[in-house]
């Protein structure tokens, strides 16, 4: 990857201080308190180079809703990195790990051929003097360098701010913990929704959240986080889905066929998103499709969706849920992907994915009993035999356009099957070294034999994906 890293002045004129709102409401506070700045940038290229330019720099309307105490992040998270440096003293003022839409594309077969360009998004407290924006990306060896730097000079008139964010309509309470100082802050948006299907995205919104919250370790730390809903009222009911003709022009732009993988459910519209987020409270974002067929999608750092109506949306809203809260990988390896086989083995960023190049200090080994072999062995051959043919019946009832019950009933043979097959084993619930991961059968390997991030099973997050994601709540909500 050719990086190419240059520096840009931008000016801007911002009082941290000033403009806060009036109205009583989540995120309210006196004139003393920190709005939210956020930086809209393109970022263009494609599987060689990248560039960035800004767009615009503008305050949202609510106070920073983050934790105060926690404001440099020490996850190791994310393919890309951002730093707040105060220009003075050289101090980290902010930072945070994440990935991007560009980030999964430069990764596909279109990369190589043609340029394109994503609108992405920068959030942290407002400044009060003169800082640099620091942005980093991992080398080939995963270690992050710098690719993009420019500086943020509060005395030019240039930032918006006090500008009308377009209404996604009014708030909905699904569950207030406390300050939003002081939580995790998931919003749960709607799209595809109608107003007359407000009600309905309501009880979309906390059937779901009820799942997670039953999920551990959401159980265990819901007082650890808030909730919010937005549903912006849609002219038409549904979703984009060009494989099917079907186009529409939905609030927040979400759409199937994103790298034109049928099931996988993304916005490319950041603009539209992150206006129409900023009338809640938020670190993290769960976006709702009003759509049955299966799909959906999670980036960390961005946000995840699912599709309410589908029978496996209970499923699909945890596991793309953990990819967007804890950088959690893909553990999974015989569905069609969009993304290219890596040419080199390096070891993932990823919590819960090893290329494990040292059995001795796999970075979960704190967690393998004594006795556990690594590799650890497990019915790897039927899963695969059994799998190969689930993905060709998939191919057909999609290529034929069949009913959605028919992929239902395929996914639920198939959980049946799978469930019992990596159920049983010596090995089968503890964690080791399970070789197929991140959509590769050789070189990678994943904790435990399944896991929300493996499989449609019904079974948990594995303990070396509960304890990645408690490492991120710990960095959101002060206990």
């Amino acid at each position: 990857m050719k990086a190419v890293a240059y520096t840009v002045v931008i000016a801007l004129a911002v009082s941290a201080r000033a403009g806060l709102l009036s109205q009583s409401g989540p995120g309210t506070a006196s004139a003393a308190a920190t709005r939210t700045m956020r930086v809209d940038y393109y970022h263009t290229g494609n599987d060689k180079e990248e560039r960035f330019s800004v767009d615009r720099i503008l305050l949202e309307p609510l106070p920073w809703p983050g934790n105060p105490a926690a404001r440099v992040d020490t996850t190791d998270r994310g393919k890309y990195f951002f730093e707040i440096v105060d220009g003075a003293s050289g101090q980290t003022l902010y930072s945070r790990g994440f990935a991007s839409i560009y980030g999964e594309w430069e990764t596909t077969a279109e990369a190589k051929v043609m340029n394109r360009t994503f609108s992405e998004s920068l959030r942290f407290p407002a400044l009060e003097r003169p800082a640099r924006v620091v942005v980093k990306k991992r080398d080939a060896t995963n270690v992050f360098k710098d690719i993009w730097t420019f500086t943020i000079d509060p005395a030019d008139k240039f930032v918006e701010r006090g500008a009308r964010m377009p209404s996604a309509g009014a708030l909905i309470r699904i569950q207030e913990s406390g300050d939003p100082s002081e939580k995790l802050d998931l919003l749960v948006m709607g799209d595809g929704y109608t107003a007359a299907e407000r009600g309905k995205f309501e009880r979309d919104a906390r059937r779901l959240v009820n799942v997670l919250f039953q999920t551990a370790p959401f159980k265990e730390r819901q007082k650890d986080i808030n909730v919010w809903g937005l549903a912006p009222p849609a002219v038409q009911s549904g979703i984009s889905r060009p494989s099917q003709g079907i186009h529409r022009r939905s609030p927040l732009g979400t759409t199937y066929d994103a790298f034109d993988s049928e099931r996988y459910v993304l916005t490319f519209e950041n603009r539209a998103f992150r206006d129409l987020a900023s009338n809640a409270p938020y670190d993290v974002v769960e976006i709702l499709t009003n759509s049955r067929t299966y799909g959906g999608g999670g980036i960390f750092g961005l946000y995840s969706t699912v599709a309410a109506d589908s029978e496996w949306a209970p499923y699909v809203f945890v596991h793309e849920f953990g990819h967007h809260i804890a950088g959690l990988a893909d553990e999974y390896y015989t569905s069609d992907v969009a993304y290219l086989p890596a040419t080199d083995r390096v070891e993932p960023w990823e919590p819960n994915a090893t290329a494990l190049f040292d059995p001795s200090s796999v970075k979960w080994r704190d967690l393998v009993e004594p006795g556990t072999p690594l590799p650890t062995p497990w019915a790897k051959e039927a899963f695969e035999a059994h799998s190969k043919g689930v993905q060709e019946e998939r191919r057909q009832i999609r290529g034929a356009n069949k009913p959605e019950a028919e992929m239902d009933a395929l996914f639920r043979r198939q959980m049946a099957r799978d469930m019992t097959l990596l159920g049983s084993g010596p090995y089968a619930g503890k964690v080791g070294a399970f070789e197929g991961a991140n959509y590769e059968a050789r070189g990678y390997f994943r904790p435990q034999a399944d896991c929300i991030m493996f499989s449609r099973d019904q079974v948990p997050f594995c303990k070396v994906c509960q304890r990645a994601i408690g490492q991120i709540l710990d960095l959101y909500a002060r206990r």
